[in-house]
């Protein structure tokens, strides 16, 4: 099993969204991944994800936001995944094979909802993507460059 960290600041939005969304493409692909995501520091998850989710169907009312170190076996990840450069900045150093990729999203967090659902949709875009590459036994995407515009209010 293909293990996957997908780090942000607060673990409240962006890396929350792109968990559900990594486990649905693993699951719709057939791909056996064990995924999680994680901050820098831990919140709570913010109630604009949880509906944007739900609109595709994923539920987060059971999810909850949690550092690097509440995720089990922290330190042991096929691949660990930013989704904001702050992330980035501060991801700690992983021994043995875990590849890094950084995809930096928008923060939609004070937006308005057609904002969460234009990174919803290319965090959406990007995983699936991810997820192929594994089933097919490719690299995965080293960045994220297929960045529409998002609306800023």
């Amino acid at each position: 099993m293909t293990r996957v960290l997908i780090l942000c600041t607060h673990n409240s939005a962006r890396s929350q969204m792109a968990e559900a969304l990594t486990r649905d493409a693993a699951r719709h692909l057939g791909v056996d991944l064990d995924v999680h995501s994680a901050g820098t520091e831990a919140t709570c998850v913010k109630e604009d994800a949880k509906t944007v989710m739900a609109e595709l169907g994923l539920d987060l009312s059971t999810h909850t936001s949690k550092t690097f170190w509440d995720v089990p076996d922290a330190q042991n990840f096929d691949y660990v995944v930013t989704v904001c450069d702050s992330a980035a900045e501060a991801c700690p150093v992983y021994p043995g094979k875990t590849t890094r990729r950084h995809y930096p999203f928008v923060d939609p967090s004070g937006g308005s909802l057609d904002r969460w659902r234009a990174v919803r949709d290319q965090q959406k875009t990007q995983f699936e993507a991810f997820v192929q590459a594994l089933k097919d036994g490719r690299d995965v995407p080293p960045t994220y460059e297929d960045s529409p515009a998002v609306p800023v209010a």
